[in-house]
């Protein structure tokens, strides 16, 4: 039977290349809900409605503070900000 030693080092080099390729999936997932947002801010202008809906921008709120509690407000926030702008 041989052993495999990993080393401490080891272990954390591998974790944090998974942890950066996590962040590009995530980052590459926000420009596309971006993208996504994009077209609906640009139909509902089109269709002379507002560029935000408040009340979907609530769910989204609430959707992200039950899945991850008060941080997810902030992230969702975050994450609102990027894919529609400041009001």
């Amino acid at each position: 039977m041989t052993t495999t030693t990993t080393t401490p080092e080891a272990v954390i080099a591998d974790a944090r290349e998974r942890i950066d390729a996590i962040d590009d999936r995530i980052i590459g997932l926000i420009q596309e809900r971006a993208a996504v947002s994009a077209v609906v801010q640009q139909t509902r202008i089109a269709s002379g409605g507002r560029r935000v809906h408040l009340a979907r921008e609530m769910e989204v709120l609430n959707h992200f503070s039950e899945a991850l509690g008060k941080p997810g407000t902030s992230l969702a926030m975050t994450l609102l900000e990027l894919c529609r702008g400041r009001i």
